[in-house]
């Protein structure tokens, strides 16, 4: 199950489904003799991204706090000074801070997948997928991510509801993309000497281009040929302000590169089929 979903009624649903499930995953494999895993991660588990402080230098800041988010204060000050924040590119080294229930989950993933590996010989490659969009994705549901819920709004005839003010930082990458990442990753498994026996191995997997929530809903709104979005400054506590992540690893060490750009994306995700879900979770793309 992906996306923050309605409320935290949620929860168990989303730990049976990607915990439990997983488990249960691995607990075949090792049955099986199955040795290699490729784990669909997410880039959520980093919780708030990498920020500076021109004063106090590279910072994690904590929550956003409700009294500024109803204020319209949307950026995260600095945690020691309250000074403005730049936000900058997460490396897979970065400590991961998962603040919310899905989150959680993906990040409980990597662990029980890291214990498969160790207790086996395993090897596993996890891609911690940025904000994937593109065909197949589910239509009217809240079990998705952003891109799904504007192009379900414009199918209706409706405005794509944008959050906050729509400066959220993002990287929207392509489903073509993320299926080429998944198999540069299986055939790279299959090399001698690539990763050790027991070892997991995070890649960032995004399109090296960040755009905002708003230039993804005026994208995304044009191509489709309107209505044009509406910035609400209605917010989710769960959601986090900027995440947007280096892919330099995955390119340097596997060879992997996103080809297809937000412009060109936008353009074929805005008429392209969208699937219908039975079900909570009946989601085909994880972001």
């Amino acid at each position: 199950m992906v996306g923050l979903g309605k409320d935290f009624s949620d929860a168990p649903d989303y730990v049976s489904h990607n915990d439990h499930g997983t488990a249960v995953l691995l607990k075949q494999m090792a049955d099986a003799g199955v040795r290699h895993l490729v784990l669909a991660g997410s880039m959520v588990v980093y919780g708030e991204g990498r920020y500076s402080c021109p004063e106090h230098g590279v910072v994690r800041p904590g929550a956003r706090s409700v009294r500024d988010l109803d204020g319209g204060r949307f950026e995260p000050p600095c945690p020691r000074c309250g000074a403005a924040l730049s936000p900058e590119l997460v490396g897979e080294d970065a400590p991961v801070d998962p603040r919310n229930v899905y989150a959680t989950t993906k990040l409980a993933q990597e662990h029980l997948a890291a214990a498969w590996a160790r207790m086996t010989g395993g090897r596993v490659i996890s891609l911690r997928y940025h904000n994937v969009y593109g065909e197949g994705m589910p239509r009217d549901t809240p079990y998705a991510g952003v891109a799904s819920f504007f192009r379900s709004a414009l199918e209706r005839g409706e405005a794509p509801r944008v959050f906050e003010d729509g400066g959220q930082r993002r990287d929207f990458v392509h489903v073509e993309d993320v299926a080429a990442a998944n198999r540069t990753a299986l055939l790279a498994l299959r090399e001698p000497g690539h990763l050790a026996e027991g070892e997991l191995r995070a890649y960032n997997t995004g399109s090296g281009t960040p755009h905002t929530v708003g230039e993804m809903a005026e994208a995304l709104a044009t191509a489709f040929g309107g209505p044009q979005p509406v910035v609400t400054g209605e917010y989710r506590l769960g959601d986090v302000r900027h995440i947007t992540a280096s892919s330099e690893r995955l390119r340097r060490e596997l060879g992997w590169r996103a080809k297809v750009g937000f412009a060109e994306g936008m353009r074929a995700f805005a008429t392209a089929p969208l699937a219908d879900t039975p079900g909570r979770a009946g989601v085909a793309v994880r972001a």
